[in-house]
């Protein structure tokens, strides 16, 4: 029934591809089914056994340019895509609903290389449906409420659906693509990545390049030392990974031999691979944040455009019904989710800066919508961890370049390997130095210097027993790639000063004088001199309010700062490097958030109790206002610390960095490479 369906579907949109526009708004409708015959087209081609692999590779670009030529920049601008080109033909309001339809149906190539033929049906269905609402109503006011009502049901219908869906291929291993392309695809010919049905770049294609060219012994190095970091985890936090039986493992494309080697490592630990992709469409994405596997993207501007669709739509209403979704996916996976591990992460980092730029067109939350949506989004992962249980869970993350970073790419490469496999025992004993000091200080006083307007008093938590506790904890390279961190959840009360950072990339924007000021431990949200002013609010606050200082740390790996300055990183690295690189504070929750219980020991045998804050505290009588959701990382390198102190009880200040150098004593060795 499905298949007659579709037939049904397209010959009737291949038909309107054709009509002539002699309705005003037509061309809209006109241009959309053009455009869902292509992808349709495009993705036979790419699903046809043998084509992608007996393509050349300007070939295969030829194909895939007409298909995302409404995306690309240059044609993106004069786009239905496009909300900004939509809202001048339309309306705001009629143009912002149309420019999500155009930008939904885009969605379909993916799902259709993927076989996913309920998911194409239900978009070629909606695309038929509005096509009616537009002709049935000349009225303007009424066609906008027919095509509103006809938008707003089909995210709200299909909610369920998707839900369990999404929910399935996140928990339940299974037959994927993905999985198909990493195994019986040549990884050694950069064609197989055409198969996914995303947009492929010079990126992706120059990635797997270099990938396949590398010794199978320099795979296996990066691949062990990323599965290594996960299972290493579970030991560390004393947590049982042989009651679980899944991974999800999230890649950038192009580094499929890697991955390949990776799923051999995690069988061997009895955990089967969950590989699904990141969702561009409304059910699935969330902002601008990508979770599963995907490539670089088509144009990040129009993601940014359409980060907020789901403002167009949100009500009370569809918050209950996709909560109450997940609620029955859960119920009917609930063994799956329990034996989940955990998501084992790669990033990349080198991308061409990305500022972007907001227009009046774009859909955005209003403040009631802001708050529906940070509460529904707060429920919603209450209710996951209440099935995952997350004391029982680990993660790992580790970053590589990507060849947009420039020249020196290989080197960077190789430096970034060198630096994700430094030996950890060495750290391990600096780290516990600094940490001994740091258990008898009641504060720490960080400075700026040389026009770092940095400074602030970090709140620490009192001992109970100083021989067996310890207020930090001494991080070597399991979950967070690579090694080189103490870090603690502050106390907030006392907290105070002023935070800022010159430059800072934060989720793949660059921040240029980021300046957030903390009360108490604090924030409301701060300024940055190069971005619109909603950036702070959505990237780093994520529509909350105010948000606590959830860490403190203080990097050590100055091998990794010695590489960023070499080779002008700072701007590039990514956040999981970059905060081993001096210190660095999160805002949101602690690193230990929902984990709480769950004991932690350092190499010395103390245990790490700086855990709560009076927030996290709240989960026994509150537990709508103990987790804020987010945890974002902000960085100040070593060149702009003037002094980071830890403050005695007695009022004795022990300096632990000065003007960028550690000055610790039996720290010093840190300063090796950034003398170099």
């Amino acid at each position: 029934m499905i298949q007659e369906r579709l037939k049904l579907a397209e010959d009737r949109i291949r038909e309107i591809a054709q009509e002539e526009g002699r309705i005003e708004g037509l061309p809209f409708f006109t241009f959309l089914a053009s455009k869902i015959t292509d992808l349709l087209a495009y993705a036979r081609k790419i699903a046809k056994d043998g084509f992608v692999e007996n393509c050349d590779i300007p070939a295969l670009l030829d194909e895939q340019k007409s298909v995302f030529d409404c995306l690309v920049e240059e044609g993106y601008q004069n786009s239905y895509v496009n909300p900004t080109h939509a809202v001048s033909e339309f309306g705001k309001e009629l143009g912002r609903l149309l420019a999500f339809l155009a930008y939904e149906e885009m969605q379909i190539l993916p799902f259709a290389a993927e076989g996913k033929d309920e998911e194409v049906l239900i978009r070629l269905e909606l695309f038929l449906e509005v096509y009616g609402s537009f002709l049935e109503e000349t009225r303007e006011d009424k066609r906008l409420e027919n095509i509103r009502n006809d938008l707003y049901w089909y995210v709200s219908d299909y909610s369920e659906d998707s839900v369990l869906a999404r929910t399935k291929e996140q928990f339940v291993p299974g037959e994927s693509l993905a999985e198909d392309i990493i195994f019986n695809y040549d990884l050694c010919k950069p064609n197989y990545l055409f198969r996914y049905g995303e947009y492929i770049s010079e990126n992706e294609i120059k990635t797997a390049e270099f990938i396949a060219s590398l010794p199978e012994e320099k795979i296996a190095l990066m691949a062990d030392t990323f599965t290594e970091g996960f299972r290493k985890g579970f030991l560390a936090a004393g947590k049982d990974i042989t009651i679980k039986k899944t991974v999800n493992i999230r890649y950038p494309l192009g580094f499929e031999r890697v991955v390949k080697r990776a799923v051999a490592n995690f069988d061997a630990m009895g955990l089967k691979p969950l590989l699904y992709r990141a969702g561009g469409d409304i059910f699935r994405k969330r902002g601008m944040v990508k979770i599963g596997y995907c490539s670089a993207g088509v144009n990040r501007q129009a993601e940014y455009d359409h980060r907020e669709d789901l403002s167009l739509f949100l009500d009370g209403h569809l918050a209950t019904r996709k909560r109450e979704a997940l609620k029955a996916a859960c119920e009917t996976y609930k063994s799956e989710i329990r034996s989940f591990a955990g998501p084992a992460c790669f990033e990349t980092f080198g991308e061409a800066e990305f500022t972007p730029k907001d227009f009046d067109a774009n859909p955005a939350f209003d403040e009631a919508g802001r708050k529906l949506y940070v509460e529904s989004t707060a429920k919603t992962q209450d209710l996951l961890n209440s099935y995952i249980h997350m004391e029982e869970r680990s993660f790992t993350i580790i970053a590589f370049p990507i060849p947009e970073i420039g020249e020196h790419f290989a080197e960077i490469f190789d430096e970034t390997i060198r630096i994700n496999t430094l030996e950890y025992e060495t750290y391990e004993r600096i780290q516990s130095t600094l940490i001994d000091t740091l258990n008898k200080a009641d504060r720490v006083h960080v400075l700026g210097r040389d026009g770092n307007e940095t400074e602030l008093t970090v709140e620490l938590c009192k001992l109970k027993n100083p021989e067996k506790e310890a207020k930090f904890e001494n991080c070597v390279a399991d979950v967070n790639i690579p090694v080189g961190e103490v870090f603690t959840s502050p106390v907030l009360e006392g907290t105070n000063g002023i935070l800022h950072v010159k430059k800072v990339y934060i989720n793949g924007l660059l921040y240029e004088n980021l300046k957030l000021e903390i009360k108490d431990g604090i924030t409301t949200g701060g300024s940055t001199t190069n971005l619109p002013e909603t950036a702070v609010d959505e990237n780093i606050m994520y529509h909350h309010p105010f948000l606590p200082i959830g860490e403190f740390a203080i990097g050590t790996n100055t091998l990794a700062y010695s590489v960023a300055k070499k080779y002008d990183l700072f701007s590039k690295f990514p956040i999981l490097i970059a905060e081993k690189t001096g210190p660095h504070f999160a805002f949101g929750d602690t690193c230990y958030s929902n984990e709480e219980e769950v004991h932690y020991v350092n190499p010395d045998g103390k245990e790490m109790v700086a855990k709560e804050n009076t927030y996290s505290l709240k989960r026994f009588t509150e537990p709508e206002k103990a987790y804020f959701y987010c945890h974002t990382d902000i960085t100040i390198p070593y060149e702009e610390i003037g002094v980071i102190e830890a403050i005695l009880p007695n009022g004795t200040k022990v300096p632990l960095l000065r003007d960028g150098r550690f000055v610790l004593p039996g720290t010093e060795e840190l300063n090796i490479p950034l003398e170099k």
